[in-house]
């Protein structure tokens, strides 16, 4: 199934819906099809095999995701924001392609071999031209859909191949055909190099719900776009929630047409979920947990689990708000240990899954295994209902004197200090343990070491307490809400830092 048919299904079944865009004078869902088509037709004149987009969040983004489908092309969203050296560096490495570039962007390209590069108003301008609507597109059978580059912070971007069958599959399972109202509105602040960003765009179609666009993320902005367009549904990562919730408590707010928040792309502190309950009662809050490699979510805590962990005064209950709830039931998952042996409940491993939407692929390399199990590099563990805790990238994992500490459950001791605001804990090199264990913290007033490392101490052990602490005023992430711990873990390893 091409994700293409998401697009015809809507425009056949609702062509007057508003699909993105302000309620004033937002694209329906035929107008968009249109837009798709003639932008198809225009595309194809330039050749390639790729449709590269450079771009802030606009309703070209739909547009040129629905025209690349058509054309038989991966769709291939790139980072604006980083350096124009690896931006140049990535865009080489989509040639032979046709790059739509947000006009005030064009200019840190350079030209590259095998690269057209097309302007977003000329792209929009030949959305509209009637020569180009009119167009016939010859029939085409695509395979990959999607080409998300990852953040290469250990390395090089890899590209990660996601083919139609693995969106469709994705879509299909976790949404029902047209089943908003047509007064909802899904705010989408997540850009669209980011794999919540793409499955915006299919989910949003095929649930036929009107899509407004943030192009980029301020707390202030977010909470006056949502008021304005009176949005129903949103998505968030941790940071952007707790600075959201700092402007509406600032200002006295409460988003009243607000019914679902979705959150992932990060841990999610308790506290800062525990504080979103409270402010927003009237919301329907939702823990999605995915990957790229994933085609997005494979886990979830819904509505339900959240509001009966808030209240529960079973503990083992209400620690399932630190957690991202259960499988999708169209996917398998298991933690499994080092030798790739299935752990029972309460083990803590490395987490695999298994599904149609799974991809597990990269340009030129198959990460996946042959009986389609694939793994994820993080680790966690399953609780004997079946709830998923993610403790972190495995490579996060801090190995001190022989024994692996995860950083996850020292972070979450640390988050209860009611003065702690945020928090990372890492390994830094040592020469008599391999690694000790640093903890960065911000705080809201001073706070003495000694009594955090307490903290830890009493609820954890004596080897996973904090031997070096660092204070600062704020946390490094990058814009998707992802903590750069391997930028701390750099500038605490480095001599003027161990001194």
């Amino acid at each position: 199934m091409q994700t293409t048919l998401l697009l015809d299904m809507a425009a056949d079944a609702a062509p007057d819906r508003l699909a993105v865009g302000a309620a004033a004078d937002g694209l329906t869902f035929d107008e968009m099809r249109n837009r798709a088509r003639a932008g198809a037709a225009w595309l194809a004149s330039f050749g390639g095999e790729t449709v590269v987009f450079v771009g802030l969040n606009s309703p070209a983004l739909p547009i040129a995701v629905f025209a690349a489908g058509l054309l038989g092309h991966p769709f291939a969203p790139l980072n604006y924001r980083l350096s124009d050296a690896d931006l140049n560096k990535l865009l080489a490495r989509t040639s032979p392609s046709v790059a739509i570039v947000d006009d005030d962007i064009v200019g840190r390209l350079q030209p590259t071999a095998g690269v057209t590069v097309v302007t977003r108003s000329a792209f929009d301008a030949a959305c509209l031209d009637p020569t180009h609507r009119e167009a016939e597109l010859p029939y085409v059978d695509p395979d990959i859909g999607v080409l998300l580059f990852t953040s290469g912070t250990t390395g090089e971007p890899k590209a990660a191949i996601l083919r139609h069958r693995n969106l469709t599959s994705y879509v299909i399972s976790t949404v029902e055909f047209l089943a908003s109202d047509e007064d909802e509105a899904a705010l989408v602040s997540v850009p669209a190099y980011h794999i919540a960003g793409i499955s915006a765009v299919l989910t949003g179609v095929y649930g036929g719900r009107r899509t407004v666009h943030l192009p980029t993320f301020t707390p202030e902005g977010w909470v006056e776009l949502a008021a304005a367009e009176k949005v129903t549904h949103a998505m968030l990562v941790p940071t952007m929630l707790g600075r959201i919730l700092d402007i509406l408590e600032a200002r006295g707010e409460s988003l009243p047409a607000l019914r679902a928040l979705s959150y992932g792309g990060g841990r999610m502190p308790q506290p800062v979920i525990e504080r979103a309950m409270r402010l927003l009662p009237q919301v329907a809050f939702v823990n999605a947990y995915g990957l790229t490699e994933t085609s997005s979510t494979i886990a979830m805590l819904g509505p339900d689990d959240h509001r009966e962990a808030m209240s529960s005064a079973d503990e083992a209950v209400r620690k399932r708000l630190g957690s991202v709830g259960r499988p999708l039931p169209s996917l398998e998952v298991e933690i499994r240990g080092p030798g790739g042996e299935v752990l029972p409940p309460n083990r803590s491993g490395e987490i695999y899954v298994r599904g149609e939407q799974v991809s597990g692929e990269y340009a030129h390399k198959k990460a996946i295994q042959d009986d389609g199990w694939f793994a994820t590099n993080d680790g966690g563990w399953m609780d004997e209902e079946g709830y998923l805790f993610v403790e972190g990238r495995l490579d996060d994992v801090i190995v001190r004197g022989g024994e692996n500490i995860s950083p996850g459950e020292i972070e979450d001791v640390l988050r209860t200090h009611p003065k702690v605001s945020d928090v990372a804990v890492l390994g830094v090199p040592h020469d008599d343990w391999g690694e000790q264990v640093a903890a960065v913290v911000v705080t809201s007033e001073p706070v003495p070491p000694d009594e955090l490392a307490a903290m830890v101490k009493g609820q954890l052990r004596s080897t996973k307490t904090p031997e070096l602490w660092v204070f600062r005023e704020a946390l490094p992430y990058n814009e998707t809400g992802k903590l750069l711990r391997r930028q701390l873990r750099a500038e605490l390893s480095a001599p003027q830092a161990a001194a």
